[in-house]
């Protein structure tokens, strides 16, 4: 019984890290999109030397969305073996990020003058993210609400993963083929001969 549920709960639990991991893709896709759409701006490529400063905004958004793969791996990982070391390395990469979003979030909320803590972005991308955002705030909560239920959904699989254990790989004696066994197989039994018993004769004195 243990098993079927170990087993229901690394599925689900594939299942639901996996929706981390596309995040992780489309922003890896937008972040590559925005890139391009920034070389054509300054007629070369962003990575080289150039009058500019570094849109940081962009690599943020790309490393962000690595990460999240990154994620993504170690959760499916963590899920198929159920290793204990993998389960906590899988935990704690999601605990970072919630605390990382939970640190942005209160910062927004909290400052009115939060946009002086973030550095120019010259690419302009930063700006148009943020006119996305506030023209589509309603589509955009719901998003973000359900990234972060998904992450505490994947924490909550991940202890109870933990809590059930790796699988056990054990046989009992009476489960034994001996088919399998070559030296049960092949082993000697001796031969009992069952008979009357023999009496010597005793010599008179």
């Amino acid at each position: 019984m243990v098993g079927v549920v170990r087993s229901c709960i690394q599925s689900i639990l594939k299942l639901v890290n996996s929706f981390i991991g596309m995040i992780g893709m489309a922003m890896i896709l937008y972040a590559i999109w925005l890139i391009r759409a920034w070389e054509r701006e300054i007629g070369d490529l962003p990575f080289e030397d150039s009058d500019y400063a570094a849109p940081w905004f962009i690599y943020t958004f790309l490393g962000l969305g690595v990460t999240l793969c990154v994620i993504t791996c170690s959760g499916h990982v963590a899920a198929e073996t159920a290793n204990g070391c993998c389960v906590y390395f899988y935990l704690a990469f999601i605990f970072l990020l919630l605390m990382l979003e939970a640190a942005v979030t209160t910062d927004v909320f909290l400052n009115r003058d939060w946009e002086e803590d973030f550095p120019v972005d010259p690419s302009g991308s930063f700006n148009k993210f943020k006119d996305f955002i506030r023209s589509n705030f309603e589509f955009c909560k719901w998003i973000g609400l359900s990234v972060v239920s998904v992450q505490g959904l994947c924490i909550l699989l991940a202890m109870l993963l933990k809590a059930l254990g790796p699988h056990q790989y054990y046989e009992s004696d009476d489960d034994i083929d001996p088919e399998r066994v070559p030296l049960l197989k092949n082993a000697v039994h001796p031969t009992y001969v069952v008979g009357s018993p023999v009496y010597g004769s005793k010599s008179n004195a």
